[in-house]
């Protein structure tokens, strides 16, 4: 407890912590089987990881398995701060894969479902971070993902629209990701949001939209049928970014030709 303390505000003790060898012996406290005391392990290795240097030397220890098995089986405050230790790890690319193999992703994904604010915020930070790899996309759209940022999305008063509709964003990449974003009834919240979104929030779900309506008929169709093409020739017409009504417009063409236009 004194050395999370200690290495809560001040990066200089985060680094004598570090060098009087403190990372081994607090990554064997995250495997404690006294709630308590793996909460403690788990904050003061987060704590630790904030500063850069630390993070090589936290993951060589063997903390990723025991932050995940936190994840799973701590304390609420555990949790959160196990999700938040991931995303520094998973900052290196070279831990990504191993943080992604490691059965992180469904525990991530369940945490965005049923945690509290900081916890859907830090799971969804981290799941942003693990999912510029391939493989891990694809894990995360096979937890079950889409429907947690759909519903996210849905609601404007979550404060987490904007954070979901950029992991929604970053999965575009594998074709599993559309299909599961028409499967859970995203396609009508992204038309939603086209019409009351902010400035930034608009340009994300028209840039998802393009992308699921690019090489799919059938997608467009629907996407037509749910009324986008209004709130998008507004949106051409109105001051948005030039980016983002050059995609409007290119959305535009693709709904009033579904057929003829690739």
């Amino acid at each position: 407890m004194e050395i999370r303390l200690l290495s809560k505000h001040k990066p200089e003790n985060r680094i004598k912590i570090a060098e009087a060898g403190a990372i081994r012996p607090l990554v064997s406290l995250i495997s404690s089987s006294d709630p308590q005391l793996q909460e403690y392990g788990v904050t003061a290795i987060l704590n630790l990881s904030l500063c850069d240097e630390n993070k090589d030397l936290i993951a060589s220890s063997g903390a990723v398995k025991p932050l995940v098995r936190a994840l799973k089986m701590g304390t609420p405050t555990a949790k959160e701060n196990a999700a938040c230790a991931l995303l520094r790890l998973s900052q290196l690319e070279e831990n990504k894969i191993a943080i992604g193999r490691s059965g992180a992703i469904p525990l991530l994904v369940s945490l965005l479902e049923t945690g509290g604010f900081r916890a859907k915020k830090d799971a969804s930070t981290a799941l942003y971070s693990l999912c510029s790899a391939k493989e891990n996309k694809i894990r995360a759209v096979e937890s079950g993902i889409i429907k947690p940022l759909v519903e996210l999305m849905a609601d404007f008063g979550s404060n987490m629209v904007d954070k979901s509709a950029f992991v929604m964003s970053l999965l575009m990449s594998v074709p599993e990701s559309k299909a599961a974003v028409v499967e859970e009834g995203g396609v009508p919240v992204l038309v939603e949001i086209v019409e009351d979104g902010t400035q930034r929030q608009k340009e994300m779900a028209v840039s998802i939209l393009l992308q699921i309506c690019e090489e799919s008929v059938v997608y467009r169709t629907m996407v037509a049928r749910e009324g986008a093409i209004p709130p998008l020739v507004a949106l051409t017409q109105a001051g948005g970014t030039s980016r983002a009504k050059q995609k409007a417009e290119a959305l535009i063409q693709l709904l009033r030709q579904p057929r003829l236009s690739h």
